[in-house]
């Protein structure tokens, strides 16, 4: 996983009014959680942008008033409106001990459904490991040259050394389907299966 960077400050006082006081001068409520103590802290807001505007994730080091945390980021609320950021958790990593994030996903090879015509439906963008820091890749990369029309990768298809999968083992990752317009034979020479509807990615 890349490394990241930031500096906050402790929170002088926890509360919904501090907190909305906060907002107004673009700061962001956080807490990490998950050591020894919680640790109630501000982050500027433009922080943000560089964790949220990019498929990957960040193993992050917050430094607060001088002490420096092992972080990843777990959970993040947004404004119903507006979708600022209004508050974020981070977990603090202790060395030795597990824990989980999502990663992005990333795709090699041709599929030779896609040759025939069909289209590639991204189903799943990250899938949820769980493992030590030092486990955990910045992506994993699955091999599609095997995908004919009708066939699909599922987590339980995913195996990653030393990581556990936590999506549930029956979900598609990523599958090719028929597009429109495009008959698929189903076996027997000459005879052609029906045509499917489904043109946009789900």
């Amino acid at each position: 996983m890349k490394t990241v960077s930031l500096s906050g400050a402790l929170r002088a006082h926890v509360g919904k009014k501090d907190a909305k006081k906060l907002r107004r001068e673009e700061k962001v409520p956080c807490v990490i959680y998950g050591g020894k103590e919680q640790v109630h802290f501000i982050l500027e807001e433009k922080d943000f942008k560089k964790l949220l505007f990019t498929p990957e994730t960040f193993h992050i080091l917050i430094n607060i008033d001088g002490k420096e945390y092992s972080t990843v980021l777990q959970d993040i609320q947004y404004h119903p409106v507006s979708d600022k950021v209004l508050h974020a958790d981070f977990l603090e990593v202790v060395p030795g001990k597990p824990v989980a994030v999502p990663i992005p996903v990333k795709y090699e090879g041709t599929a030779p459904g896609i040759i025939k015509g069909g289209k590639l439906i991204t189903k799943m963008r990250k899938v949820k490991v769980k493992g030590l820091l030092e486990n955990i890749p910045e992506y994993i990369t699955l091999d599609i040259s095997n995908l004919d029309i009708g066939n699909s990768i599922k987590i339980r298809d995913i195996n990653l050394d030393n990581l556990q999968m936590l999506d549930v083992p029956s979900a598609v990752v990523v599958s090719v389907k028929t597009a429109r317009g495009v008959k698929v034979e189903t076996g027997e020479e000459g005879e052609e299966g029906e045509e499917s509807s489904e043109t946009t990615e789900e």
